[in-house]
């Protein structure tokens, strides 16, 4: 096998027992403070990162998985249940999923850097690197599992509505864009189409307290400046921004094909 510096790293790592990668970073990302290592160590090792481990009572977070998808689906729909009296049934389920569905918690494992805390294999850490959400949404919910564990159930809950629920405010709001209407991708698409490379985002402002943060984001297009959009976490932000962006392409598309058909009449 070829020496890999990450993956000698990793093992490394993993032949530390019970102690945290950066516990204290962690803490910081995560908003709390860690009695039992032990449950974040297993939280965030991924199973591609045991055949490098030299303890074979290490295991991996699929078990945590299991339980943080568990705790997380019960506090959400508890939220929900309380917040939303009006709504029947299909309805929270409905919004339920748009707040823990995979690509939702990946958005939410990236918002906290999670894979930079994380026991894992190269070949994995690629995958993460080249979108796929799987290993970095699972371990958001084994790391729900941990702080369930490690602080009980209300510390589950303000972990959730500190990093899960400020979506629920664009999507009580009206300003949550399905995740089957990606509009980044749409407005990459049509930049690319007419020969304006891809385009940039820029945070340009952050307000509000730790808890309730709101992101506001400029998007360019080219040299100018298309579309400013704000939400409760940069990616939602960013979606906003390449809406208006998007339909301010189209529109320009538009009045251009007009301008054609006029002259040609």
């Amino acid at each position: 096998m070829t020496f890999s510096p990450r993956r000698f790293i990793q093992t490394r790592i993993l032949r530390r027992g019970n102690r945290l990668k950066k516990k204290g970073e962690l803490e910081k990302s995560l908003g709390i403070r860690i009695k039992k290592e032990e449950y974040f160590v297993e939280a965030l090792t991924h199973r591609s990162a045991l055949s490098f481990s030299s303890n074979e009572r290490k295991r991996s977070n699929e078990r945590m998985e299991y339980l943080g998808d568990a705790v997380l689906n019960l506090l959400v729909a508890e939220f929900l249940f309380n917040e939303y009296p009006e709504l029947d049934e299909g309805q929270m389920t409905r919004l339920r999923s748009l707040l823990v569905n995979q690509h939702a918690l990946a958005e939410c494992a990236a918002e906290l850097d999670l894979s930079n805390f994380m026991a894992l294999s190269s070949s994995a850490q690629q995958a993460i690197e080249r979108g796929y959400e799987t290993i970095i949404s699972d371990a958001f919910e084994a790391v729900i599992a941990a702080i369930y564990l490690d602080g009980g159930i209300k510390a589950a809950r303000s972990f959730i509505a500190q990093a899960v629920m400020p979506r629920e405010r664009e999507i009580g709001k009206g300003t949550f864009k399905p995740l089957d209407k990606n509009f980044k991708s749409a407005l990459l698409e049509l930049a690319q189409s007419r020969g304006l490379g891809a385009p940039r985002y820029n945070l340009i402002k952050e307000e509000g307290p730790d808890h309730d943060r709101t992101f506001t984001v400029e998007v360019l297009v080219g040299e100018e400046s298309r579309g400013i959009g704000s939400g409760k976490t940069k990616k939602a932000a960013e979606q906003m921004a390449a809406e208006a962006a998007f339909e301010n392409l189209k529109g320009e598309q538009a009045k251009q094909k007009d301008d054609r058909d006029d002259t040609a009449a």
